[in-house]
């Protein structure tokens, strides 16, 4: 294969595992190959510390970006949900600035693995259709978002998220449940106390190991959280990560019994890494993922039922089973570069 460059384009240099470890999958696919790989990034500085031999420039600096692409041979979206106006639509269409920027500089435009929507306002929906019917690959992870695009006459590849193929180290199962919390809409004292109960009732026997995977969103909830357990119990061990590289939240969250998370990678790991786990339905993707794995949903503004007790419950080798149909296929993707 032809060495190629790249321009990768998302969530990155913000500190949130998910992004940073689809990153990682894809910069070290590239690599395999001998490509260059030139990342935007919010923070070139420590998207370069997390790898050899790439570039970085700073995502805000639209100079850098448009000289960037304009000597690459690719550019590549994704993964993770960054066509959605959900978060704002000043999110939406700077992601769709950069497709469009590789489009009109006559560049290779891919989308990678992404989650497409929602997408509320009608000229976001627009501007998305329009510019990945001119793509050269698209390829979504969930079947809502192939049907979505199936609907805009956009012909994409339906794969699972890139994170379901990392290979995550035989270790055994400690005494201990993670819980993993992050800020949004809906997040409030009531809940947080709510949740604290419900964990102090089942597991206090057990380490309580709290997540925050980016600090700037979740810490502060994570704070809160360990507060309210202290205050209803005061023996219950507790402890809160925060910094750790991809590599050791995965190791980490792998040891644990269970799971309670609200993002969608802390979810994946936990599947991946045969944890029981109960998902906190914030966003869409979360509850796309339970219903695909039948793994139990508590929602944020609702009183909690039997959620806990489907938690120990859990079938591990019927998820087990649905994990195996959950290899990332790269095949479609080497060839469209292979051509280029």
């Amino acid at each position: 294969m032809a060495k190629k460059r790249f321009v990768l384009s998302g969530y990155f240099g913000f500190r949130n595992f998910g992004d940073e470890a689809i990153l990682s999958v894809l910069v070290k696919k590239l690599k395999e190959y001998g490509h260059k790989v030139t990342v935007l990034s919010s923070d070139p500085a420590y998207t370069k510390s997390k790898f050899k031999y790439i570039r970085s420039v700073n995502m805000f600096k639209l100079s850098d970006v448009l000289w960037n692409i304009s000597k690459t041979d690719f550019v590549i979206s994704g993964g993770g949900s960054l066509l959605q106006d959900v978060t704002s639509l000043k999110s939406l269409l700077y992601y769709l600035f950069i497709i469009f920027s590789g489009l009109v500089l006559g560049k290779k435009v891919i989308i990678f693995a992404q989650g497409i929507g929602p997408i509320n306002t009608s000229i976001g929906r627009f501007l998305t259709s329009i510019l990945l019917k001119r793509c050269v690959y698209v390829s979504v992870r969930d079947i809502k978002s192939f049907e979505l695009l199936k609907s805009w006459g956009i012909n994409a590849e339906l794969l699972c998220d890139p994170i379901f193929s990392t290979k995550v180290p035989e270790v055994e199962k400690q005494n201990k449940i993670a819980v993993q919390l992050r800020d949004c809409k809906n997040m409030n004292e009531d809940f947080i106390d709510r949740l604290a109960l419900a964990v102090t009732n089942k597991f206090s026997d057990k380490m309580i190991e709290i997540y925050s995977f980016q600090d700037s969103i979740d810490l502060e909830v994570c704070k809160k959280f360990e507060k309210a357990v202290k205050l209803l119990n005061s023996d219950v061990k507790t402890k809160i990560y925060t910094g750790l590289t991809d590599e050791e939240t995965i190791s980490n969250l792998a040891t644990s019994e269970y799971i309670i998370a609200m993002r969608f990678h802390a979810l994946i790991v936990g599947l991946i890494s045969e944890v029981r786990v109960l998902g906190i339905n914030y966003d869409i993707k979360v509850e796309k993922l339970s219903n695909e794995f039948g793994f139990p949903l508590i929602q944020l503004n609702k009183r909690f039922g039997n959620e806990f007790e489907l938690l120990e419950d859990q079938d591990l080798d019927v998820i087990k089973a649905k994990l195996m149909l959950k290899d990332f296929n790269w095949d479609s993707f080497l060839k469209i570069i292979n051509q280029g």
